[in-house]
C-alpha cells in the first residue's frame, strides 16, 4: 500500500500525523501534510485509519 495527498484538499489539520506519525507529517511551512515513509504503511498498521480520519479525504491508499 501506498499513501498519496492530494495537496489541493488538504486543510493541514494534523490529524493523519496524530494518527500515524510513522507515515504522515505536517509540514508547517507549506501548511499542507506530506507523506514521510511511503512504504511505512506496510509496518505500520494506521495509515487506513489516517485515510478515513481526513476531514476533506485528502489522502487515498493505493494498493501495490
Amino acid at each position: 500500500m501506498r499513501p498519496k495527498i492530494d495537496h489541493d484538499k488538504c486543510i493541514g489539520c494534523g490529524n493523519c500525523q496524530e494518527v500515524c506519525p510513522a507515515v504522515f507529517h505536517l509540514n508547517e511551512e507549506i501548511g499542507k501534510a506530506e507523506v514521510i515513509d511511503p512504504e511505512g504503511c506496510e509496518l505500520a498498521d494506521c495509515c487506513e485509519a489516517a485515510a478515513e480520519n481526513c476531514p476533506v479525504e485528502a489522502i487515498t491508499i493505493e494498493e501495490d
